[in-house]
């Protein structure tokens, strides 16, 4: 097999890609039925479900919020039924939690976002799990952030759930690792999209300052000056699942134009 062959998917792989009808999950499913995969997506947002199946229609959807055991439980019986097994599971969902002052935080915003962040997460892998190991060769890819390595002033909901993602990656891939599984942690940076100029509006309006001023601000502690590209997930993510990327795992990969600080 030639050296870029290798760095492709194998055709027929069966993934789940969670809350994957719009922003960097959508991008990630398209990439990999792109590249000949059995793709099923899931999302809480029923409305960007219907738009993204139409428009994309040999890739299925469900409808889960991921921090419903319920749910959950209700999406790998339809993964199991569309896809017949799991090869991948990217757990991708999650949200971007309150921005403001730990004093003024509320405790169910709090729990929101570690529910869906990190629970969420756990829900999905546990019952990923039993239907990786007769996949032998299986795959988990979460979604961390850059938020999960560095410290994140207003933000820290959202901080300790993506710092608990690379916990839960790191001892997953020791846990899962005898038996084939690999595990790995994508970080994003700033990515480009509608889901980080609602963040900066928040943080301006915390800050008393214009959103230009706090996306110079973003982009001043990025060492390349400009934002990452939901497709620069994607691609790490299908060369995770190729032969080339069969000895990675417990790796938390920052994709971030190498942010310094946030």
């Amino acid at each position: 097999m030639a050296l870029y062959e290798r760095m492709r998917p194998r055709p027929g792989l069966r993934v789940l890609v969670t809350a994957g009808a719009s922003g960097i999950g959508a991008v990630i499913a398209r990439a990999f039925a792109e590249a000949h995969a059995r793709v099923l997506v899931c999302d809480v947002d029923t409305a960007a479900l219907a738009r993204f199946t139409a428009e994309n229609p040999a890739i299925h959807g469900a409808p889960c919020d991921v921090a419903d055991e319920a749910q959950v439980g209700a999406l790998f019986r339809e993964v199991e039924t569309r896809l017949g097994g799991l090869d991948v599971l990217v757990n991708n969902a999650g949200i971007a939690g309150p921005t403001g002052g730990v004093a003024e935080i509320s405790p169910a915003d709090w729990r929101r976002t570690l529910d869906v962040n990190i629970t969420g997460m756990f829900l999905c892998t546990r019952l990923a799990v039993p239907l990786l190991r007769k996949a032998k060769e299986g795959a988990i890819i979460n979604l961390s952030s850059v938020a999960g390595r560095l410290g994140y002033a207003y933000r820290t909901p959202y901080a300790a759930s993506k710092w608990a993602v690379v916990g839960f990656t790191q001892s997953l891939a020791k846990e899962l690792g005898p038996e084939g599984i690999r595990v790995n942690a994508i970080l994003p940076g700033v990515v480009r999209g509608e889901r980080i100029e609602r963040v900066f509006q928040a943080r301006a309006e915390v800050l008393g300052v214009s959103v230009d001023e706090v996306r110079k601000s973003y982009l001043d502690k990025v060492s390349l000056r400009r934002m990452v590209e939901p497709e620069d997930m994607a691609a790490m993510a299908l060369y995770l699942c190729s032969e080339a990327g069969r000895n990675i795992s417990g790796q938390c990969l920052s994709i971030c134009g190498n942010t310094e600080t946030i």
